[in-house]
């Protein structure tokens, strides 16, 4: 992981920092490109491209560097498409799919399934916004400045099993490969889980 992570920087590195920060919706000011993930403020270093968390200074784990460097290295500036995908429907997600859907979507189904109140809570602890739109029981996320995430949940009932499903703002690709969405995916689900009442 290390010798990716290396690679990584080496790929960010030779971006002109003022334009890559305007095309991930971040901010490069006293030689730091600043951004907000999840809940965080966080910090890289320009040149040396290590990950931090404002204002305490504690450095971010490998995880979350990795996630943040794969997030610089393919943002292209292109506007969020305000329009939901599977994650089947990523750049080769479909192969991947039923992985994916397994520890997420299942994940979720599992253990708000029978609790749809306690998925609202743990949705609006998380600064979820609510798309009555897309299904009674679902939420956008935000993880990074220009990636979009939704959780939707199908209570279940005496007739049909509970189900849910993690969704993609269409131009997510255009930020992140498919298996770093599918880190964040994983992510959310494991934060709901996490802020469960």
């Amino acid at each position: 992981m290390l010798r990716q992570l290396e690679e990584l920087r080496l790929a960010v590195r030779h971006q002109v920092p003022e334009a890559l920060a305007a095309r991930c919706g971040a901010v490069y000011q006293d030689h730091e490109i600043r951004l907000a993930y999840w809940d965080c403020q966080a910090c890289l270093a320009w040149p040396a491209l290590e990950a931090y968390w404002m204002p305490e200074g504690n450095p971010a784990s490998t995880y979350d560097t990795a996630v943040l460097l794969y997030y610089l290295r393919q943002a292209d500036g292109s506007p969020m498409a305000d329009r939901w995908i599977g994650y089947r429907d990523l750049p080769g997600g479909t192969f991947y799919n039923q992985a994916f859907q397994g520890y997420s979507g299942d994940r979720l189904a599992g253990v708000f399934g029978q609790s749809p109140e306690a998925f609202e809570a743990a949705a609006r602890a998380l600064a979820g916004l609510q798309l009555p739109a897309l299904a009674e029981h679902a939420y956008a996320f935000q993880p990074l400045p220009r990636i979009r995430l939704a959780a939707v949940l199908w209570p279940g009932d005496e007739e049909f099993p509970a189900r849910a499903s993690v969704l993609f703002d269409a131009a997510a690709a255009h930020y992140m490969t498919t298996d770093g969405l599918a880190l964040l995916g994983s992510g959310l689900v494991g934060r709901l889980i996490k802020h469960k009442p």
